[in-house]
């Protein structure tokens, strides 16, 4: 059990870190329902993070070994953390009729609905790989500054950058 206060009404909250789920990225305030922002970290990110706007929550559960994507805050995006799991996903704008796998928050329309896809599986010595491509998007994807060709796969590693319409995304492990 956490303690936490809403940064809007500053009501004090008692929060069970283990019964959030891994993908949410906000809940309401129970006194006057306006949206707190939560980060699930580990530890290490935990100390490491210096954001007072958002909550940050010690997850007692492991994002995965199959890492996750965080999503940097902007004019079209708000703050996300988004964790990945085995499969082949596809991660684009959300909408109303969702398309992708993952859908991110956003009013970034250079962002496609099915943007990119990110493949995750088992290598020979049961270590999770993940494989990034551009989805066929309109305005393509940047990796780590460089855009991704047609058809071009690579295997993404802990901090990578991803741009996808104007949304910064990073991959982390």
């Amino acid at each position: 059990m956490i303690f936490i206060k809403c940064p809007h009404c500053h009501v004090g909250l008692k929060v069970d870190e283990g019964k959030i789920p891994l993908d949410i990225a906000s809940f309401k305030c129970p006194k006057c329902k306006q949206l707190i922002p939560i980060s699930l970290l580990s530890k290490e990110e935990k100390e490491r993070d210096n954001n007072s706007e958002t909550q940050v929550l010690f997850c007692n559960q492991q994002k995965g070994k199959m890492g996750y994507l965080s999503v940097t805050a902007n004019e079209f995006t708000p703050e996300q953390t988004i964790p990945l799991h085995e499969g082949t996903l596809t991660v684009g704008r959300k909408t109303t009729s969702q398309l992708a796998d993952i859908g991110i928050e956003t009013t970034d329309k250079a962002m496609s609905r099915k943007h990119i896809q990110i493949e995750i599986k088992k290598d020979a010595k049961g270590a999770y790989k993940h494989f990034l491509s551009d989805n066929k998007s309109k305005n393509h994807t940047l990796y780590n500054s460089k855009y991704l060709k047609d058809g071009e796969i690579v295997v993404m590693n802990n901090g990578d950058e991803i741009i996808i319409g104007r949304t910064v995304l990073h991959f982390y492990e």
